[in-house]
């Protein structure tokens, strides 16, 4: 697995890259000590794990992950920052407190090798999850999770299970990152989940009523009525 190495201690990068050397199945291809290198290096490599600090001059690890458009997965590693491990506890994230003991980095990485083999997620597979940061908190959404994409002005609240987190793009935007045979737009509004779906309902006019697991209820438009039946082949 290519991997790349984001701190902005030498020290501590070397030292991570000397742990590493004991996990064969683990490829370094760079190394970066600040955001803009980090999201220079993820773009020039492609790694599917990064090792991220999470304080670092000029913009935290968070402020790199809000700028990727498909994140790799991810080890934080941080020295003390126990607030944003906190931000963190609802997420299947994984992170190590610095120095970095072996036996917690082989967990880490087994876990990350457990989650990768499950999902058989590749470099051009379609967007699986996202990074959003709402307020104090953060989360890695699942994808496969998200009931209904919701327009609000530039911005899309995302129905999440009991969580409705707001993530700073356009709906349009996110669109043209998510699955097509998975995701479907219902509307200027909302993009909804197909695998969500109870039941439809026909209306008066021709329109469509979708009802979703979790107990929304969205309207198809009449433009995408007729695509929609076609998608779910009635």
């Amino acid at each position: 697995m290519r991997a790349l190495l984001i701190d902005d201690e030498p020290l501590a990068r070397r030292e991570l890259r000397r742990l590493l050397s004991s996990h064969a199945w683990i490829q370094i291809v760079g190394e970066a000590g600040n955001i803009d290198e980090a999201q220079a290096g993820i773009e020039a490599h492609s790694p599917a794990l990064i090792f991220l600090d999470i304080q670092m001059p000029g913009g935290t690890g968070f402020d790199l992950l809000e700028r990727l458009d498909r994140p790799p997965r991810v080890i934080f590693t941080t020295a003390y920052d126990h607030y944003a491990v906190k931000a963190f506890e609802v997420s299947a994230l994984d992170y190590l407190l610095k120095p970095v003991e072996p036996e917690r980095l082989a967990i880490a990485l087994e876990k990350i090798r457990r989650s990768t083999s499950a999902s058989g997620q590749g470099a051009n597979m379609p967007l699986e999850q996202l990074f959003v940061r709402d307020g104090p908190r953060c989360w890695f959404v699942p994808l496969r999770e998200v009931s209904v994409f919701s327009a609000e002005g530039n911005y899309v609240r995302l129905e999440w299970g009991r969580e409705r987190p707001l993530l700073g793009r356009s709906l349009t935007a996110l669109e043209s990152k998510l699955d097509s045979r998975r995701f479907f737009r219902a509307n200027r509004q909302q993009i909804l989940n197909l695998e969500h779906i109870q039941e439809v309902e026909l209306g008066s006019g021709g329109r469509l009523y979708v009802h979703l697991r979790d107990g929304r209820e969205i309207e198809i438009s009449r433009r995408q009525a007729r695509q929609f039946r076609a998608t779910m082949g009635a």
